[in-house]
């Protein structure tokens, strides 16, 4: 307990100071009072649900939260099912989710009734590549050489795989077409992006825009081959991923004679009318994440944009990109009546 002598030296101070020792002690920031759900709006094995259950393994193995984190799919409905969920949730802070281009494609390729202003923006991860594969067995070794391949076939004789229907890879594909034109691909939507993977290792597609994480494991394995990367420069990383080449020796799309450029958001969002200091305490969170050596070399193996933001930047950013995804969609002819 302070003195009486202490106290009166500090009610003798100039009348306007504040008293550092008497002021009333900050009320203890939030945290989880249960566990916390991880909503995936997506399938297993693809780039989302790679990268929550990668967060999911730092946050345990140092110990960052107090209650588990919990990892749930729900990709039903081209991740309608997992928007839905988080948006009848208002106040609740003890659910998360991880979102990608489906946050747009879904709701204006679909008509249902949702947006992100359902939800409340927390922090952008990174912004994830996609890349331009084919079978190693494919003779194309570029991507003008796979393009003129597409062009010399029938219509519609070369398959596209890849994840959903009017979602970030028909998307790229439609863009695909604006080069092939007026050759075709046929487009075979998967469930998820380790699904389309395998279906193009198996032979059974010719080509994907898988992220680099979704396809990584098979050009390792020798399977599969990158063409080019769809980003307006080079990735920065310079490592090897196989024996002699790596993620910054893939050309861009646009240097190969293919002018075509999409990234996508890896970011995190939680229900609406949540309050500030719970969304505070999982910016923080991710922060720590994102500072842990098992983060960088996550970044480093997937190729990732590593671009991070919160608070209003990140509104701003996802108000834009809802823009390009909406010009994008209409010049693909997926929007949904009224979008």
């Amino acid at each position: 307990m302070k003195s009486n002598r202490s106290m009166k030296a500090c009610l003798l101070g100039a009348a306007m100071a504040t008293c550092a020792t008497l002021a009333p002690v900050a009320a203890q920031a939030w945290e989880p009072s249960k566990p916390v759900t991880f909503i995936i709006p997506a399938g297993t094995g693809g780039g989302a649900d790679q990268m929550a259950r990668f967060i999911q393994g730092v946050v345990a193995k140092n110990n960052l939260m107090s209650q588990p984190l919990v990892v749930v799919n729900k990709g039903g409905g081209a991740g309608a099912e997992g928007f839905l969920e988080v948006k009848k949730g208002a106040g609740d802070p003890h659910t998360i989710i991880i979102t990608l281009s489906n946050l747009f494609t879904t709701p204006m390729a679909t008509g249902v009734p949702f947006s992100w202003k359902d939800m409340t923006p927390v922090s952008m991860l990174a912004l994830d590549q996609f890349v331009l594969w084919v079978n190693s067995s494919n003779t194309a070794k570029t991507a003008a050489e796979y393009i003129a391949e597409v062009k010399a076939a029938d219509d519609k004789s070369k398959k596209m795989g890849g994840t959903g229907s009017k979602q970030e890879d028909q998307i790229i594909t439609a863009a695909l077409e604006r080069v092939t034109t007026p050759k075709k691909f046929t487009y075979i939507p998967y469930k998820g992006g380790g699904a389309v993977a395998t279906q193009l290792v198996g032979g059974h597609v010719d080509s994907t825009v898988n992220n680099p994480i979704e396809a990584v494991s098979h050009w390792k394995a020798g399977a599969l081959r990158p063409l080019c990367i769809f980003d307006g420069k080079r990735s920065t990383y310079t490592e090897k991923v196989t024996a002699d080449t790596a993620w910054s020796d893939i050309p861009t799309c646009k240097e190969s004679g293919v002018d075509v450029e999409y990234q996508m958001l890896r970011g995190i969002f939680m229900s609406p009318g949540v309050k500030p200091e719970e969304v505070a305490y999982y910016v923080e969170l991710m922060k720590k994440v994102m500072a842990t050596e098992d983060w960088k070399q996550f970044m480093q193996n997937g190729a990732f944009n590593q671009t991070t933001m919160s608070g209003d930047e990140f509104k701003t950013w996802v108000a834009n990109a809802e823009k390009t995804h909406h010009e994008l969609m209409k010049e693909a002819g997926f929007l949904a009546p009224g979008q």
